[in-house]
């Protein structure tokens, strides 16, 4: 059995405008929200044997801030496709995830996260907010998922502990 975990990138920073938005870093409650949410998903003793983010900063600061939280010890593979991506483009990412890997964690952006999330089962989420994370188990191949091929195990978001 196979766990996919969707996590979308904690808030960001717009104090300076100048900054394009691939390059914007996390803000305060970004930095607070993802350990508050990093120490929930230790709760749910699901070990990741693979973290893949979107290239922008903010999606790289969120993974880094998980790993680190969670112990993850490996690199986290960097995929500027699903930076802006589509749910198309990141499903098109997760079907080529090597099934040597059981447990892997998908840190990327809105709206294709929330698109995403409700193809991959039958349960509707309106909106995957800023650090919030959706956890789903597969019985098949990476390769193989598709529309309502996941299980929902759980979502979560940062609202829930504050």
């Amino acid at each position: 059995m196979k766990k996919l975990i969707l996590l979308r990138h904690a808030k960001s920073s717009w104090k300076d405008l100048s900054i394009n938005d691939f390059d914007r870093p996390l803000n305060k409650r970004g930095n607070r929200d993802v350990s508050i949410m990093a120490n929930a998903f230790l709760n749910r003793n699901i070990k990741l044997d693979l973290i893949i983010s979107s290239g922008a900063k903010r999606t790289i600061d969120t993974a880094k801030a998980f790993a680190e939280a969670l112990g993850f010890r490996s690199n986290i593979l960097i995929k500027d496709e699903l930076y802006e991506g589509s749910s198309y483009e990141i499903l098109n990412c997760i079907n080529q995830i090597d099934d040597i890997y059981n447990n892997v964690l998908i840190v990327c952006h809105n709206p294709g996260i929330t698109n995403l999330a409700n193809y991959l089962s039958d349960f509707l989420i309106d909106n995957i907010p800023t650090t919030g994370i959706v956890g789903f188990s597969i019985e098949k191949n990476w390769f193989a998922i598709k529309e309502k091929s996941c299980s929902f195990l759980f979502f979560d978001c940062p609202k829930k502990y504050l």
